[in-house]
């Protein structure tokens, strides 16, 4: 797994973030001083308003791959380099390659860090839709293409080349159609912008030569972004494996010995949910409330035999209230019982539940084997790709996908998905027991006597 990026500091400011910085008295002298044409130009002078990192790199390099968490500025950067390259002249033929053609046209052209946005008006290029161009005043063309239709790249050719998200491509067959047609100019050159994802294609780039990594985080453009989607959004990701990949730019990869990798569940990962035959809650109970939490997970078999995880409704909660939770949970999703680990909580943790709803059907499990033990026969229906995820759990495939054999730290989410698809998966019903039934006569030790 890449190494953890500590919570970068401040980068570099930029030159405005600088004069900003300056005194009243100086920053209204700078800005006497300006020309009402000048003042007008500043707005798109990229080199005043960029972060270092912004900034084209300098050095003999054919590939700038932009490495960066969300919101780090990565789009903004892309339509900039392309901009700077066409009224520089070095740039005739580009190419803007998105994951669709709708991403290349409302992101990468119209988007509020687009190419359009970025360009003043008296150097905007003509957007023509129907042709999939943009021309701009000096005779250079751009051409849009989506990943989605590797084919289309096979004849033209280009000077330079922006891709937007590639690590979200479908097809690799893209890039390389792609990076074969940059042949024309005596520098041709690329720039990618993306979130990192561990797939074949970012593996071999981060490797390969001639390719310039710029990599950083949410965090660096913070005085850009708003503190609501800091507060509500980053935080809620900060700490876990989609955080550090999607804030911090990690591309993360597997740990040796782990259970679980982030291939697997991709590849088991659904969008819509199927018709259950059999719904049932899993609960690992915090042995501190007020420091851990009660796993608690939402599990069917749906009529093909294979099983969902359909949520996942972990919580740090008092007894009571974790009670309530997958009590509402049972009656929502239609489960047809919990099954609730009862090693730390012995008989209290049934009795938690049947206080809340004594009509509530509870199965007490006691785990008599290791977590791993408990874990491997579930890992295995996931490469058998037996298991599917409805959605993204991000805090749970955290746990999956870090968890190994023999760690002290409970994975709580992890243990209540494992008891739920075990009562689904492993378990075979027990033979009938005439002599435990109750008939409604005689006696149970004699069912047969009237």
């Amino acid at each position: 797994m890449a190494t953890r990026i500590k919570k970068p500091k401040k980068e570099l400011p930029s030159t405005m973030e600088k004069i900003q910085c300056l005194p009243e008295q100086t920053k209204r002298e700078i800005l006497g001083s300006l020309s009402v044409e000048q003042l007008a130009e500043m707005d798109y002078m990229w080199e005043m308003w960029a972060r270092p990192k912004q900034i084209m790199p300098k050095g003999d390099w054919f590939v700038w791959l932009i490495c960066a968490g969300r919101g780090f500025g990565k789009t903004r950067s892309g339509a900039e380099f392309v901009r700077m390259m066409v009224e520089s002249g070095r740039a005739k033929r580009v190419a803007l390659v998105g994951r669709t053609a709708a991403d290349v046209r409302d992101v990468m052209i119209e988007g509020e860090s687009g190419i359009l946005a970025c360009c003043p008006p008296w150097s905007r290029p003509e957007y023509i839709i129907t042709k999939r161009r943009l021309v701009w005043p000096n005779g250079a063309i751009a051409t849009t293409y989506s990943s989605q239709e590797p084919d289309m790249l096979r004849g033209p050719q280009h000077d330079l080349a922006w891709c937007d998200e590639l690590a979200a491509w479908q097809y690799d067959e893209t890039f390389d159609h792609l990076k074969l047609g940059l042949r024309l100019g005596r520098k041709p050159r690329m720039c990618i912008t993306t979130t990192p994802k561990p797939n074949m294609l970012m593996r071999q780039l981060l490797k390969s030569q001639g390719v310039h990594v710029t990599t950083g985080s949410t965090y660096e453009n913070k005085s850009n972004l708003s503190n609501n989607f800091f507060q509500e959004v980053v935080g809620r990701y900060e700490g876990t494996s989609l955080g550090r990949q999607e804030i911090y730019g990690e591309l993360l990869e597997d740990l040796p010995g782990s259970l679980w990798r982030f291939s697997t569940i991709e590849r088991c990962r659904v969008s819509k949910s199927p018709v259950f035959k059999r719904v049932v809650i899993g609960v690992d109970p915090a042995i501190k409330s007020d420091k851990d939490e009660t796993g608690i997970s939402v599990c069917g078999l749906a009529e093909d035999n294979k099983a969902y995880v359909i949520a996942d409704l972990s919580c740090k909660e008092s007894p009571q209230n974790w009670a309530r939770i997958a009590i509402n949970a049972f009656f929502e999703y239609g489960a047809d019982r919990i099954v609730a680990e009862s090693n730390q909580g012995g008989e209290m943790v049934t009795s938690v539940i049947k206080t809340a709803n004594p009509n509530v059907p509870v199965k007490a499990v006691w785990a008599t084997k290791s977590k791993a033990s408990r874990a491997e026969p579930i890992s295995a229906l996931y490469e058998q790709g037996r298991v599917h995820h409805i959605g993204v759990f991000e805090d749970l495939e955290d746990q999956m996908v870090t968890y190994q054999p023999g760690q002290r730290k409970s994975p709580d989410r992890l243990d209540a998905m494992v008891h739920a698809l075990t009562e689904l998966m492993l378990k075979q019903k027990a033979p009938l027991d005439l002599a435990k039934f109750n008939w409604g006569f005689g006696t149970r030790d004699n069912p047969w006597r009237l």
